[in-house]
């Protein structure tokens, strides 16, 4: 049976409908909030809205959320690089290139596929069939650690603790030139870009809490090798921050320049570190990924 939901607006007159939704539908992405605006089951005062329509106080707002529809998601075999197992958790190594749900243009070649078939019947189903076990995502060309949650009662515990900056992440980068302070702090809202839907943005207006911790490990000729420490856990948060101070992450085509002077997959950003309290029995789990062999030869070669 499809999910109805019903919403009143109170004081946040002027916001776009699709981020009000995504403020309050938490568990479902912007990109599925869009969709469910564009095929009429979202209603603003009983009539049919764009994304777009800026909400007014004392508003109505009725949203039906069909009932999932079963996709085929192959289990794929695959040599994944686990870090961490119980019956509850798994914590794998990403690599570089690797989508981690199936989406447009990647269905077979994906983490979920691999997890699948490592995991068999052992995953939350929280997000749906088309993201079992997955509570977080690291972007395709960002290495590094992930948790993936093998039933909904940890996938629970996991997703509320993320939601209230509970978790201890911790990333490596190489960012372009040199920061002017050897550590700092980097507070600016993020939001998606108006001009670009598929670029994230500081956004000061309208953006959401965003907070980043960096320390500079190590300055290199024209780089600087940073640890990153995540407060919140915006998308692109690393990537958009550093970009702001003028600092983007090498190999980021996205938020950088079109032309890199290396070989690179994408940007130089590992999520190495990730903490938590366990989620049956609260003891302390931390795990970290080693640095990838192409980041450990970038450094090398920026030493010389």
């Amino acid at each position: 049976m499809s999910e109805q939901y019903t919403f009143s607006v109170e004081s946040e007159s002027g916001v776009r409908l699709d981020r009000w939704l995504s403020d309050r539908l938490t568990d479902m992405s912007r990109s599925r909030i869009s969709a469910l605006i564009d095929e009429g089951k979202v209603l603003v005062n009983e009539k049919q809205a764009k994304p777009s329509l800026k909400l007014k106080s004392g508003d109505q707002v009725s949203v039906e959320i069909p009932e999932p529809v079963s996709a085929e998601i192959k289990a794929v075999p695959m040599d994944l690089d686990i870090l961490y197992e119980d019956e509850d958790i798994l914590i794998v190594n990403k690599p570089k290139g690797m989508v981690v749900h199936p989406s447009a243009g990647h269905i077979d070649d994906t983490l979920v596929n691999g997890i699948m078939h490592y995991c068999g019947e052992d995953l939350s189903g929280i997000n749906g069939v088309m993201r079992p076990g997955i509570v977080h995502r690291i972007d395709k060309d960002t290495t590094g650690s992930l948790v993936i949650c093998k039933n909904d009662q940890a996938h629970q515990v996991i997703a509320d603790r993320l939601k209230v900056h509970d978790i201890e992440r911790v990333y490596r980068g190489i960012v372009i030139g040199h920061l002017k302070e050897d550590e700092g702090i980097i507070d600016a809202p993020i939001g998606r870009d108006e001009k670009n839907r598929k670029r994230m943005a500081i956004d000061r207006k309208n953006g959401k809490h965003a907070v980043t911790h960096y320390r500079v490990i190590q300055r290199l000729k024209g780089y600087d090798d940073c640890e990153f420490r995540l407060e919140t856990g915006r998308t692109h948060q690393i990537r958009v921050h550093l970009s702001s101070l003028g600092h983007p992450l090498l190999g980021d085509e996205v938020y950088g320049p079109s032309k890199c002077p290396f070989k690179l997959q994408g940007q130089t950003l590992h999520a190495m570190t990730i903490g938590f309290e366990h989620p049956r029995d609260g003891h302390y789990v931390s795990v970290s990924a080693p640095l990838p062999d192409y980041y450990v030869k970038l450094i090398k070669k920026l030493e010389e």
